[in-house]
């Protein structure tokens, strides 16, 4: 009973403690509390360690219990009510005496608790690692295989729900556009919404500062990534406010000494966690980064924000900006390198219409070479579900225009029967 008292007051103690507190363990020149600290690097494998080391000490009072009990009564039959009374006992015994008090006493004295367990504990991870590695496997492959699809299954619940709210005609396009933002917020990934390699503008790192500030006016952005060979390896980012006072200085100005470091981020991070991430580090900016570390895209947190409010246009934004035209309720035409995620907003579709068939692409265009296998032509035409896409501009080595209509689920099983 002193062992599950033990185990159950150290984890309490273990994962109750608070950030000062750990890192008062990481700064710490005592080797238990080192200990702690280094134990919590890993919390699943610590859980699991105790609670095997818990349970087992657990059944072996039960066991303990049932022994005791044979060997004083031996076959004699016992009544009914003393085998419950017994059992009652037992149970009453473990949960109270083995868990509920050293849970309770090990809230106030974490510290001094984890000091003279962390080293038990610690040694204890190798004998039990071979039951604690195969719960873990169990326990991920569980996550992986269903937490994923109930999660998915949650989002889509969310969707049918809204549904049925914003069927009331008191409410505005706009305000059934924030909704839907909100709901899909968890769910969208930074490769989704970001700007793509090809239209990211900036400046390589051998440009003099009198070539810069005409670009820097015609762009009008106040961040600029910086490269050295290539856009494809960016090396920094260039805040503009930072050459204000330089101005008037010539080319010989080492304008290199006052790019930023960049903050990476990969392609399938999801931009609930990046959003986050961009309070905690107050920065504005991220580049995108593929599975080779090479640049993918440029995310900003005004195109995160955009995701759940629309469209946020600003002085230097113009009528170029805009990436499609709608000819009536049903009928759009987009610009071939509109994202799908942008295509799926718009047109007010789930975002995952196209996941069976976009393979790698993100977007319009992308979808068209998918959809033909080849690259199509002015005025060619293709079908997928509820959307019938035409070709309306092309050259020999890219899809530049296309027409999209949308037809109404109704419309569309109609046409199917």
């Amino acid at each position: 009973m002193l062992l599950s008292a033990l185990i159950s007051g150290a984890e309490a103690a273990f994962f109750s403690l608070s950030e000062q507190e750990l890192e008062q363990c990481k700064n710490s020149k005592q080797p238990a509390k080192q200990r702690v600290y280094q134990l919590l690097q890993t919390p699943r494998k610590l859980l699991t360690t105790i609670l095997i080391l818990n349970n087992g000490i657990n059944v072996s009072i039960i066991t303990l219990f049932a022994y005791v009990a044979w060997q004083v009564f031996g076959t004699m039959a016992l009544p009914a009510g003393v085998m419950v009374a017994c059992m009652l006992f037992a149970t009453f015994f473990i949960v109270f005496c083995g868990e509920v008090l050293p849970k309770v006493y090990a809230q106030k004295r974490r510290l001094n608790i984890l000091t003279r367990t962390a080293s038990i504990l610690y040694r204890l991870e190798t004998p039990v690692k071979p039951f604690s590695s195969l719960l873990m496997s169990i326990s991920g492959y569980l996550d992986k295989h269903y937490m994923v699809n109930g999660y998915n299954q949650t989002i889509e619940n969310l969707h049918q729900s809204l549904d049925l709210a914003l069927t009331n005609e008191e409410t505005s396009p706009e305000e059934r556009r924030i909704l839907r933002g909100v709901v899909n917020f968890g769910s969208i990934t930074v490769k989704q919404v970001m700007r793509p390699r090809v239209d990211v503008n900036a400046f390589s790192s051998c440009m003099t500062l009198p070539e810069m500030l005409p670009l820097i006016v015609q762009w009008g952005y106040s961040r600029i990534p910086v490269y050295t060979t290539s856009n494809d390896r960016i090396e920094g980012i260039l805040y503009v406010k930072d050459l204000l006072p330089h101005l008037n200085k010539g080319a010989d100005f080492n304008w290199q000494q006052l790019v930023r470091p960049p903050f990476f981020v990969p392609e399938n991070k999801r931009i609930s966690a990046l959003f986050q991430e961009f309070k905690t580090k107050h920065v504005h900016m991220a580049i995108v980064v593929n599975e080779y570390g090479a640049t993918s895209g440029l995310l900003t947190l005004e195109d995160i924000v955009e995701e759940i409010v629309g469209e946020i246009n600003d002085e230097y934004d113009d009528d170029d900006d805009i990436i499609y035209s709608q000819l009536d309720e049903n009928t759009f035409i987009f610009d071939g390198k509109t994202s799908l995620h942008d295509f799926c907003k718009i047109a007010e579709v789930p975002f995952d219409a196209f996941d069976e068939v976009k393979e790698e692409n993100e977007t319009v265009a992308g979808l068209m070479l998918a959809l033909f296998s080849r690259i199509p032509r002015v005025g060619e035409e293709v079908s997928y579900g509820q959307f019938h896409f035409t070709v309306e501009s092309a050259d020999y080595k890219r899809v530049k225009r296309v027409k999209i209509n949308v037809a109404s689920k109704k419309e569309h099983y109609q046409k199917v029967s």
